[in-house]
């Protein structure tokens, strides 16, 4: 499975009434950072395939998403289980970083 993309138009159904537990990486296309660990987004998507949804919110592109949860900064990851937040991570994470958030929220 690879990274879904959510917007203003599916982000309810598709993160907030999702029975899986989700990532969702807040970035935009002119943010070096956002390009650096966008690789490691794709690789969490596959390796936890049918364990949870992971996908990334275009800021610019879906603006309301971003200001409803506070994101001021990013990239900005938002892990969401049964349509609450558990956690967040600002800045780019290393893939350990990533692992471990998500091993300790899920």
């Amino acid at each position: 499975m690879s990274t879904q993309h959510f917007t203003d138009l599916n982000f309810k159904q598709e993160v907030l009434e999702s029975d899986l537990p989700v990532l969702v990486d807040f970035w935009a296309s002119w943010c070096g950072p956002c390009k650096v660990i966008a690789p490691l987004i794709d690789e969490m998507a596959k390796e936890y395939a049918g364990k949870m949804k992971i996908g990334k919110v275009d800021v610019d592109a879906s603006p309301k998403i971003a200001t409803k949860y506070g994101v001021m900064s990013i990239p900005t990851i938002i892990f969401f289980k049964k349509g609450k937040v558990m956690n967040q991570l600002v800045g780019a994470a290393s893939k350990l970083d990533l692992k471990r958030k998500i091993e300790e929220n899920f």
